[in-house]
């Protein structure tokens, strides 16, 4: 997949950028709700609609069997999962993979605020009439 084909791409060029801001800024070390806190004011600043820590509930057989805390939500496009760990790992990517199933947003941004600032896309593929 060609960088410039994907999703949304316009919106997380923006989170990106706002990313790098932030880290360059505050640098590592900080609480998760810092960055949140930082990242609302840039993004916000770049003129995108950012709702944080949204309640998401999760359907089985059309009941709630739970529910969770997306990070941030942006255009109500893109799920922003953050992070202020040393390595990024599978339970963290699970993380926001499970948000995305549990929504229709279809692309999601894990951020992490460590000695070196990292990111990962996630876009999962969707079968069947979802």
């Amino acid at each position: 997949m060609n960088a410039d084909s994907f999703k949304y791409k316009e919106i997380t060029d923006v989170i990106l950028r706002s990313f790098y801001e932030v880290y360059n800024e505050l640098g590592e070390g900080f609480l998760e709700s810092v960055y949140e806190n930082a990242l609302y004011i840039v993004i916000i600043g770049y003129g995108l609609c950012v709702e944080r820590q949204k309640d998401i509930s999760v359907f089985f057989r059309c009941k709630v069997i739970g529910k969770f805390k997306a990070d941030l939500i942006v255009n109500e496009k893109v799920i922003v999962e953050l992070k202020a760990v040393r390595i990024i790992n599978p339970t963290h990517e699970a993380q926001l993979i499970n948000y995305l199933k549990a929504t229709n947003i279809e692309v999601g941004l894990l951020l992490n605020f460590c000695k070196r600032p990292e990111f990962k896309r996630f876009q999962p593929v969707r079968l069947g009439n979802s």
